[in-house]
């Protein structure tokens, strides 16, 4: 007797494995970069004027928007301040001030005022992992989004930042970033 598999099992199970593949689970943790050089430091590579250029895509991979940041950094109180100017390709531009603290270990919190909560991070090695919520303003209005940020260090002072953006669990797209530090000798 020959029985076969009955269609909404292999539907429930296609969409499951597609499911899986869409919101998969990242392997890469922040110990994976133990003794990765250069040595990122924070506090050091943001002090001063930092700019950055950089795009998102959605989740299809397509290019939404592209925008230029100019970051100058502040040590205040033992606080990383950070203030971020930035100007979109269409001529919009927004102003985000980070207040970042380290909490030993290679651990910092960060608070903004478009930052949900306390953002968390750590460095280990030549990278950062920094977790936060965020409101993103959407059109008219303002949608509560997840951000999943790793930056690595790289020679010559160039620091690239690739995040993840969801909601609810769901990926919406990528942001990808390259700063320089616009110290000398970087």
């Amino acid at each position: 007797m020959h029985t076969s598999t009955p269609p909404y099992l292999i539907r429930l199970f296609s969409l499951l494995t597609a499911l899986s593949l869409i919101t998969g689970c990242s392997s890469m943790q922040i110990e994976d970069f133990k003794g990765q050089k250069p040595q990122l430091n924070l506090e050091e590579y943001f002090l001063g004027s930092t700019t950055a250029w950089g795009i998102f895509e959605d989740r299809f991979g397509k290019l939404k928007r592209s925008f230029k940041v100019q970051i100058d950094g502040k040590i205040i109180d033992g606080v990383l301040v950070l203030k971020e100017d930035f100007i979109y390709s269409d001529g919009e531009t927004s102003q985000r001030i980070w207040h970042i603290t380290p909490e030993g270990n290679g651990r910092y919190t960060g608070r903004a005022d478009d930052v949900i909560g306390v953002a968390q991070g750590r460095v280990v090695g030549n990278a950062l992992n920094w977790r936060y919520d965020l409101n993103l303003p959407v059109g008219d209005s303002v949608w509560r989004v997840s951000f999943n940020d790793w930056m690595f260090l790289q020679s010559d002072g160039v620091l690239i930042n690739k995040a993840q953006v969801s909601k609810w669990g769901l990926h919406l797209g990528t942001v990808t970033l390259f700063f320089q530090s616009n110290k000398p000798n970087n």
